[in-house]
């Protein structure tokens, strides 16, 4: 199939990418890695000994950040439909989140353990139809937000991608609901001309 003037775009954008070069270079599985660095530095996000769950994990870049940032004493649980590759101090979990069955799983593996903190970098496939698209972006948000709020202990924190458009207020108000802040935050790795943006709600009521 050919490919449209959008996908040569992009495809020339992301060759010539600062931050996809320098995740080749320092070894980092991909250029979200550094969304995610700069936040959890600017935010003292992750600590050594944290138990993280991070939804939608594959290919694995926050996985790689927060595994190595809670250390030996701590457990990343990553989550994802799709495979993915082994990562040290990461345990992955293939399936949907949503599922019973995943469920059931995650709760073996945390053993009864409090989770400190829920990541979601989650988007849905693209199908360049901007009002759909919107819609199930926000739809995985508030899944994200409901498996958070029934996973993290009290004065947990949850960190998500969100996309303005459509349904970005409402969704803002359901987290200020659940937890005692909430801020937004826009990474340097974030592409200037997307509209995604990271929401981080701190302190689990």
């Amino acid at each position: 199939m050919k490919r449209s003037k959008t996908s040569h775009q992009w495809m020339r954008e992301h060759v010539n990418d600062m931050f996809v070069k320098r995740a080749r270079s320092e070894g980092y599985r991909s250029r979200a890695a550094y969304k995610l660095l700069e936040i959890a530095e600017r935010d003292k996000l992750l600590r050594p000994g944290m138990i993280v769950v991070d939804l939608g994990a594959t290919p694995g870049g926050w996985s790689q950040v927060a595994g190595a940032q809670v250390g030996a004493r701590g457990q990343v649980i990553a989550l994802d439909i799709l495979e993915m590759a082994p990562l040290p101090g990461v345990t992955f979990l293939q399936g949907d989140f949503r599922d019973t069955g995943a469920e059931a799983r995650l709760q073996e593996v945390l053993a009864g353990r409090p989770v400190d903190l829920v990541l979601s970098d989650m988007s849905p496939n693209i199908s360049g139809i901007a009002m759909s698209d919107q819609a199930r972006a926000m739809h995985l948000a508030e899944l994200a937000l409901q498996f958070a709020v029934n996973h993290l202990k009290p004065g947990g924190n949850f960190l998500v991608k969100v996309f303005q458009g459509s349904g970005f207020h409402e969704f803002f108000k359901g987290m200020q609901a659940s937890f005692e802040k909430v801020a937004s935050r826009k990474p340097e790795a974030s592409r200037g001309r997307s509209n995604e943006l990271y929401l981080l709600g701190s302190r689990l009521r």
